[in-house]
C-alpha cells in the first residue's frame, strides 16, 4: 500500500509542530547564517527536493532525501522524537529543517510560517557588531535574548542550559576578529546573557528546580572566571575603557536588581572587584552609587556589600562599625569579604572580619548550613581562619564551633601543641576508623607518646568484635597487633600480658575469635 505522507503528518502532528517551535526557538532571522538556512530550506521544500522514502510503522523510522548539492539522507524515529542527517552540520540544518516544513504543509501554510519568521527580525546583528559600542553590544543581545525569551513564556528547567548556549553562540559569530578584543567581548556576552536569564526566569514564576539551577550558575561561574583570568594584568586598549564602564553598570544590576541565590551573585561582584576594576577612583565611584540607591532587591544587605569598598579603601573604621552587627545568615557574604581581603593581602581586615564572625560560627554551622554541606564548608572556613593568627582562646571557640565536622583540622591544632591526650579523647567523643586515624596524624602520636593509644586500640578492636562475624574478628586481631606494638614501645609489655588473657577469657565462648587470636599469635 502507497505511504500517504498527508495522513503520517496528521498522525505525528503534535512532534512536527514541537520541531517546528524548536526550530523558530534556535533560528533567528537577525542572524545572517541563520536567515539563509531557512531560506535554502524553504527553497527545497518548494521545488519538490524532499523525498519520503519509506516508513516502518513498527518502530516509528520515515527515511527521508533531500536533494542538495549531492543527495543528503534525513532519518525521523518518531517513536523516540530523534532527527538524524547525514550531513556534517550539527544542530539544525537545512536539511532537518527542509523535511520538518515539508511535512508541516500538510498541516499549515509554510508560506505563513515563514512570513511570521521573517517578522521576527529586528535588527541586523552584522550591523550592530560593525559599529563597536557598548550600547550596540546589549542591542544584540536584545535582539536574541526576545527571541530566545518572549515576554511572559515560561521555561522548562532543562531548557535553561540550551537556551543560554543558543544565543552564546550566535552572539560568538559577530565576535571581533582583534585577539585583544575577543576575552572583553565573551565577558560581556557571559554577563548580559546571564543577567537577561536571570531576570526572565524569576519574572515569570518559572517552578525553578533548586539543584539545577546551582548547577547551572556554578558553570556559568566557571566559564567567567576564564574570561577574567585572561583580562587579569594585563594592558588594556583605550578604546574598550566604556565597555569596562558598561560591565560594571552590568554586574551591579546583578547584583542589586536579580532575585534569589544571592551568595552567587555576589561572587560574580566579587570576582569582578578582585580582578577586572581595581582603579581607586572606580571603586570610590562605585560606594557612591550603592549608598545613594534607593530601591535593591529584598535579599541584598547592602551596607555588607559596602565592605568590600571599606577593604579596597582601607576605610578600616566604617569595616569595624559595619562588623559590629552581623546576621549569622549572611555569614557567606563575610566568608566572601574575608577570601578577597586575603586575596588583596589585606592582614588587617581580614583579621577584623575573621574574629568578628567568630562567635557565630557555631549557629551558622548548625543552623544555617545544609547537613551534607557542613563537612565541606568546615574545611574551606578552616583555610581561611589559617590566614590569620588567633589566640588559644579563639583556637578553641573555632574548633567547638566545627564540632564533629572539625575533627581533622581540630586534631592538627592539638598535634601542634603537643596536647596528645586530648587528641585520644577527641577521637574517642567522635570515633571513626583507624585508617581515620592515620590521616589524623596517630603515626605522630605513636612516635612521641604511645601509650595514649592503648584505649583507642582497645575501644576499635571491641567495636569490630562485636559485629560477630570472621572478617571482624580478623580485623580487631590486626587492630590488637597495633596495641601491642604500641605497648612495647611505651614499656607497658606485663600490662598488654594482663590485657590479651583478660580479653581471651572474656571472650572465650567465640571460639572463631579464639582461633583467629592464636593465628595472630598475639597471646605469645
Amino acid at each position: 500500500m502507497a505511504l500517504s505522507i498527508s495522513s503520517l503528518a496528521r498522525e505525528h502532528e503534535i512532534f512536527i509542530k514541537e520541531q517546528v517551535e524548536q526550530i523558530e526557538r534556535a533560528l533567528h532571522p537577525s542572524v545572517t547564517e541563520d536567515e539563509e538556512l531557512v531560506r535554502r530550506a524553504l527553497f527545497a521544500v518548494r521545488n519538490k527536493s524532499v523525498i519520503i522514502g519509506r516508513y516502518i510503522p513498527s518502530n516509528g523510522i520515515l527515511y527521508t532525501q533531500v536533494q542538495d548539492v549531492r543527495p543528503t539522507e534525513v532519518i525521523l524515529h518518531l517513536q523516540s522524537q530523534i532527527i538524524v542527517c547525514n550531513c556534517p552540520h550539527d544542530g539544525w540544518c537545512r536539511h532537518k529543517v527542509s523535511v520538518i516544513l515539508s511535512l508541516y504543509q500538510y498541516l499549515e501554510s509554510v508560506q505563513d510560517w515563514a512570513a511570521k519568521w521573517r517578522a521576527k527580525k529586528g535588527v541586523n546583528l552584522h550591523l550592530l557588531a560593525a559599529e563597536r559600542t557598548p550600547e550596540n553590544w546589549l542591542a544584540m543581545v536584545d535582539e536574541v535574548m526576545s527571541h530566545l525569551l518572549p515576554t511572559g513564556r515560561q521555561i522548562e528547567h532543562y531548557l535553561i542550559s540550551t537556551i543560554y548556549e543558543n544565543a552564546y553562540i550566535k552572539l560568538r559569530k559577530h565576535q571581533p576578529f582583534e585577539r585583544e578584543w575577543q576575552p572583553i567581548y565573551h565577558l560581556f556576552m557571559e554577563i548580559a546573557i546571564l543577567s537577561k536569564l536571570w531576570k526572565h526566569i524569576f519574572q515569570t514564576n518559572v517552578g525553578m528546580k533548586q539543584e539545577y539551577f546551582e548547577y547551572f550558575i556554578d558553570r556559568r561561574f566557571e566559564g567567567i572566571q576564564i574570561y577574567v583570568n585572561e583580562l587579569t594584568g594585563k594592558s588594556r586598549l583605550f578604546a574598550t575603557d566604556v565597555f569596562f564602564d558598561a560591565l560594571q553598570v552590568m554586574v551591579r544590576e546583578l547584583l542589586v536588581d536579580r532575585n534569589t541565590y544571592f551568595s552567587r551573585r555576589f561572587n560574580i561582584y566579587l570576582l569582578f572587584w578582585d580582578s577586572i576594576f581595581t582603579e581607586r577612583r572606580r571603586a570610590e565611584e562605585e560606594r557612591d552609587v550603592l549608598e545613594d540607591l534607593q530601591e535593591v532587591s529584598d535579599d541584598v544587605p547592602l551596607s555588607d556589600i559596602l565592605n568590600i569598598f571599606h577593604i579596597l579603601l582601607k576605610n578600616y573604621e566604617k569595616l569595624k562599625r559595619n562588623l559590629e552587627e552581623i546576621n549569622p545568615e549572611h555569614l557567606d557574604v563575610y566568608f566572601g569579604l574575608a577570601k578577597f581581603s586575603i586575596s588583596k593581602r589585606d592582614d588587617v581586615a581580614s583579621e577584623y572580619i575573621l574574629k568578628s564572625i567568630l562567635p557565630l560560627l557555631s549557629d551558622y554551622i548548625n543552623h544555617y548550613l545544609m547537613p551534607s554541606k557542613r563537612q565541606l564548608s568546615v574545611k574551606r572556613i578552616h583555610s581561611l581562619y589559617d590566614n590569620i593568627n588567633l589566640t588559644e582562646q579563639e583556637e578553641i571557640l573555632l574548633y567547638s564551633a566545627f564540632g564533629v565536622h572539625g575533627v581533622q583540622p581540630y586534631s592538627s591544632f592539638l598535634l601542634k601543641k603537643q596536647r596528645y591526650e586530648e587528641w585520644v579523647a577527641l577521637h574517642l567523643l567522635y570515633p571513626s576508623s583507624i585508617s581515620y586515624l592515620e590521616t589524623c596524624g596517630l603515626k605522630e602520636i605513636l612516635e612521641h607518646e604511645p601509650a595514649v593509644t592503648l584505649p583507642l586500640y582497645h575501644y576499635y578492636a571491641l567495636e569490630e568484635v562485636n559485629q560477630k562475624s570472621r572478617m571482624n574478628y580478623k580485623q580487631a586481631v590486626r587492630i590488637w597487633k597495633m596495641m601491642k606494638s604500641a605497648a612495647k614501645k611505651s614499656g607497658k609489655v606485663n600490662y598488654w600480658t594482663d590485657y590479651i588473657q583478660t580479653v581471651r577469657e572474656q571472650f572465650k565462648r567465640l571460639r572463631a575469635l579464639q582461633e583467629e587470636l592464636e593465628k595472630g599469635n598475639l597471646l605469645a
